[in-house]
């Protein structure tokens, strides 16, 4: 059995997690990367043979779209599946049982799944660090679990967390902007965004479409794209609310959630 990542990972957190769970399967055969907006990704051809580690930030709660339009294009054709949600201020919600049921559609087999931390890709200060040493142990533990049920040819699938319907999903309004008298028109943030929402003409501005994934904030070398500091403000105050709850404290301390049967 052959391991491929599929990874929709703006700010490289989420690809940490599942290069994490997927130690024990090493070494991987493909890395799918669900931010390349130019590639046809209903050429990915998936088996039977094939165990897919298929792995998403939690965008409020849900998939972040563009990664289920672009999810829909494959073929799962059997392929076992494992979801990683990743999270970094607030539970996952229903991102876990969301994606269960687009891979299910595209024909995939979900057979365990995790919801796992990484440093929130806004308010860096949330989970900061994460996922860290004990995050790393526990994930490559969840993975040898998950090579033992596949070698007791056990394709059971478990019970995922969250509801249908789905939570409303709410857009961020959070758009990075660049500073046009320091950008270098480089275009790295350019090339990097998932959604063309920036210009090759005038890198310096983010058109309304974008997702807010901060994937440009992450890329730009001269370090000039950032968010509006008082909507960057209000939200830092919210999450630290949620974040000051004994509940969602404790949470946020355990390394993660997981699902194998």
């Amino acid at each position: 059995m052959t391991c491929k990542l599929i990874v929709f990972s703006p700010t490289g957190g989420t690809q940490r997690a599942a290069e994490l769970l997927a130690e024990p399967f090493q070494p991987i055969a493909e890395t799918i990367d669900l931010c390349a907006m130019h590639t046809d990704f209903s050429k990915t051809t998936l088996t039977s043979d094939d165990l897919c580690i298929v792995a998403v930030p939690s965008f409020a709660g849900r998939v972040p779209a563009t990664a289920v339009e672009r999810l829909r294009q494959m073929q799962g054709n059997g392929a076992r599946a494992v979801l990683v949600a990743v999270y970094g201020n607030r539970a996952f919600e229903d991102t876990l049982v969301e994606l269960q049921d687009v891979l299910t559609e595209q024909g995939f087999h979900c057979i365990a799944g995790v919801g796992a931390l990484a440093e929130h890709s806004i308010a860096r200060q949330f989970t900061a660090g994460r996922p860290d040493a004990q995050d790393a142990a526990v994930l490559a533990d969840f993975g040898r679990k998950i090579a033992d049920k596949l070698a007791n040819n056990d394709d059971s699938i478990p019970t995922f967390p969250g509801n249908r319907p789905y939570r409303p999903y709410t857009p961020s309004p959070m758009h990075p902007q660049g500073n046009a008298e320091v950008c270098t028109k480089c275009g790295a943030c350019v090339a990097a965004c998932p959604v063309g929402a920036i210009a090759n003409d005038k890198p310096y501005e983010t058109q309304e479409h974008c997702i807010s994934c901060m994937r440009c904030v992450k890329v730009c070398p001269q370090h000039t794209r950032t968010l509006n500091p008082v909507m960057l403000a209000g939200l830092t105050q919210k999450l630290s609310a949620v974040c000051r709850s004994e509940e969602h404290t404790s949470e946020l301390q355990s390394p993660m959630y997981l699902v194998c049967r």
